[in-house]
């Protein structure tokens, strides 16, 4: 065996049992026998956001290395076959094989869409990982997507995400009250029962939209992202925490049909590389998101948590909403018991850990 053979086998092994893939018994190595294949992959991001739109060229490059270049995937981004916030329709509509976005896009279709991603404060990334690799999340948004007759592999995550942009500064309730505000997914129905009028905008169209005065606030992502797409340029607050988005992850959705005719080999691939997908842009994200945080407040961005009192009664809201929506939506309600049951368990944990691990340095940093 080569030393990229030898290599792939161990990478295919870890992955495999980060993913729980225990079927995987060696590499995923395509044979002379194994047919040529090519899907096209569309992302919900441009070019530009090299960490988002990056994440299905980490995988699609993954999988042509572990199929010896049998199995190729084209990446396309958002608007150069369908636009971004239409990924998943292309996909289930077989307009291509899959796509990489973010479920919450999709809330308008059927609100469990959110916990793919992330629903107002509930898990955060670790806890999310978790839930769904491990957890009921495995089982219950397999269920949940092949009904939309998709498969999907958790395929990156950007982290806790940041509060947003605005134009004036944010005081109090009322000073949101009105605002036009670029947000996705149930986020932006806790907001609009506290008066801000909530846009879904695409990545590329939150700027122009900022701009013109079409909206008066934005939140996309965290730090780098958000540089890079220039909102301080005209809405110089910047706050946190993005209560609507604790983590954000990210899917690959695949037609089914397109799925299941996959040789077994080609699926192990995929299953493989979009773990390593996960693993990457999370640690891309930690990377790169403090540099840009500093770069922004040496920019003059002023940097502010958002009052208490407006996380509070978004936290009220957010509960009352989960309430009416589970009424409404079993499938919701399912999703949403089984993460509110998984996070009183964690954050149990992560209080005598990981929170209580940063609270000490940060005590020791501050001195």
């Amino acid at each position: 065996m080569s030393t990229r053979r030898k290599f792939l086998s161990s990478t295919a092994k870890s992955a495999a049992a980060f993913g729980g893939l225990a079927v995987v018994a060696g590499p995923a190595i395509a044979q002379s026998s194994d047919p040529l294949i090519r899907w096209r992959c569309v992302s919900s991001f441009p070019k530009s956001l090299n960490v988002l739109y990056g994440g299905a060229e980490v995988l699609a490059k993954a999988v042509a290395e572990l199929t010896d270049n049998k199995f190729q995937i084209q990446v396309f981004a958002a608007g150069e076959v369908v636009p971004g916030l239409q990924a998943f329709d292309a996909v289930v509509n077989n307009t291509v094989q899959m796509c990489h976005t973010a479920s919450y896009y999709y809330t308008g279709k059927d609100t469990a869409f959110a916990f793919g991603a992330h629903a107002p404060f509930m898990l955060g990334t670790t806890q999310q990982n978790a839930w769904a690799y491990y957890g009921e999340g495995k089982k219950l948004l397999e269920d949940f997507y092949r009904g939309y007759k998709v498969v999907a592999f958790p395929g990156g995550n950007t982290t806790a995400q940041m509060g947003g942009w605005f134009r004036k500064e944010i005081k109090s309730i009322d000073d949101i009250k009105g605002l036009k505000f670029r947000i996705s997914g149930l986020g932006g129905q806790v907001l609009a029962k506290m008066g801000v009028v909530p846009q879904q905008i695409g990545a590329g169209d939150i700027y122009p939209a900022l701009e013109r005065g079409t909206i008066d606030a934005a939140e996309f992502n965290g730090p780098y992202d958000d540089e890079k797409l220039g909102f301080y340029k005209v809405a110089p607050f910047y706050y946190y925490p993005g209560f609507w988005d604790g983590t954000s992850m990210q899917h690959f959705f695949i037609n089914s049909a397109e799925w299941d005719k996959l040789p077994k080999q080609y699926q192990a691939a995929i299953r493989i590389a979009s773990a390593m997908t996960n693993i990457d842009m999370m640690a891309h994200y930690d990377a790169l998101n403090p540099p840009a945080l500093r770069r922004l407040l040496a920019a003059g961005v002023k940097l502010s948590v958002f009052p208490n009192t407006i996380v509070n009664e978004a936290y009220k809201v957010s509960m009352g909403l989960y309430e009416e929506l589970s009424a409404k939506n079993p499938e919701f309600k399912k999703m949403y018991e089984s993460q509110k049951s998984f996070q009183a368990q964690a954050s149990v944990w992560n209080q005598v850990s990981a929170f209580a691990y940063d609270s000490a340095i940060l005590r020791e940093l501050r001195r």
